[in-house]
């Protein structure tokens, strides 16, 4: 789960960035952050991630409280999270199964179970038949669909996807999309961050609206995805 309570983000600069957030994210729980450049979204995804600290208020993140957590335990919070970004951020010199099992290896996973566990991840993605390819040899909806598959490997309680269709083709994004909402079926959060409007309408669901650092709308809207009522 991840609350935040009463959450204000003033930078160094002067900037507020976030005023006074209340907003909650159950277990299981899919929802889409929009708003325009600025309006605070990347700030967000920054608290949740511990890179900054809240100004005021308490941020409360899959049972971790954020504003007392020391700096040794970041690692164990960040491990509870899969991040997805924009630009994917592949290893050029690994390959698919290399790229995704490195996440594993970092944390001393056994070897057995990287051996078990990445194939399986890789084949949820769609991509066994790619597991010996590099990234350049990849489309971009592929590079992402690796990136998302290195996301999920070590089963994180939420997964956050930010702007995971931005350097996309625009087909493909509703791929990604359907990806993440098949994931979220299984059980894993998801806070998927963006701009695309049109994906927002066609799936539907929560969506959270932040405007100039605050919660400007946060509903449920139906979606024009004849699959929706699935």
């Amino acid at each position: 789960m991840v609350e935040f309570k009463d959450v204000s983000v003033t930078y160094s600069s002067g900037v507020d960035a976030l005023n006074g957030i209340n907003l909650k994210i159950k277990d299981g729980d899919f929802a889409f952050v929009v708003g325009s450049s600025g309006a605070g979204k990347s700030t967000l995804i920054k608290l949740i991630l511990k890179e900054i600290d809240a100004t005021e208020g308490t941020v409360l993140v899959n049972g971790f409280n954020l504003s007392k957590l020391r700096r040794g335990k970041v690692p164990a919070l960040r491990r509870t999270i899969g991040v997805v970004f924009q630009d994917f951020r592949l290893i050029p010199t690994m390959t698919v199964y290399e790229n995704v099992a490195f996440v594993l290896r970092v944390i001393d996973a056994p070897a057995k179970y990287i051996r078990s566990r990445v194939p399986y991840v890789i084949s949820l993605v769609g991509l066994e038949d790619k597991a010996k390819s590099y990234p350049t040899e990849l489309s971009g909806g592929e590079q992402q669909r690796v990136a998302l598959a290195r996301a999920l490997v070590n089963d994180p309680k939420l997964i956050i996807a930010d702007e995971p269709t931005g350097n996309i083709d625009p087909a493909l994004s509703y791929e990604i999309v359907d990806l993440l909402r098949s994931i979220n079926e299984c059980g894993t959060t998801v806070l998927m961050v963006t701009h695309e409007h049109d994906l927002v309408r066609y799936f539907g669901g929560r969506i959270i609206n932040i405007n100039k650092g605050e919660i400007a709308f946060d509903e449920v809207i139906g979606g024009t995805n004849r699959n929706e009522s699935k």
